[in-house]
């Protein structure tokens, strides 16, 4: 029998990425989170621009953005009394890279279906 062995350091690394983009896609699948995403995304805003564009409560986008923050879809930029909200280039680059992973790994699989496809129905 194998004993169970901790995992290395990249293996490590590559759980922890996992749960960062889980996390991140997890944010943008709630409706209002993704509306202030793009809103954010348009240009940066306060919370209270942010607010005006939506149908909530300006305690409830302020919990909005603190799940995007943590998911460092958004980072905000204390200015004054009140915080400008931006994109986080770094968290949207995390994401990015691993929707193009899955995105390049998922064409590689279906490049393959279909040749296996054709060659059977040549035969």
């Amino acid at each position: 029998m194998k004993r169970w062995q901790y995992p290395g350091r990249m293996a490590r690394h590559r759980a922890l990425a996992v749960v960062k983009d889980s996390v991140q896609l997890a944010a943008l699948g709630d409706p209002t989170r993704r509306r202030i995403f793009e809103l954010v995304g348009a240009r940066p805003r306060t919370v209270v621009e942010i607010t005006r564009e939506l149908t909530v409560s300006q305690s409830a986008v302020s919990q909005h953005l603190k799940v995007l923050r943590e998911s460092r879809l958004v980072r905000a930029e204390p200015k004054g009394a009140s915080n400008i909200y931006h994109i986080d280039p770094a968290g949207l680059g995390q994401m990015r890279a691993w929707l193009d992973r899955f995105w390049s790994s998922t064409l590689a699989a279906y490049k393959v279906a279909v040749e296996k496809k054709s060659v059977e129905d040549q035969q």
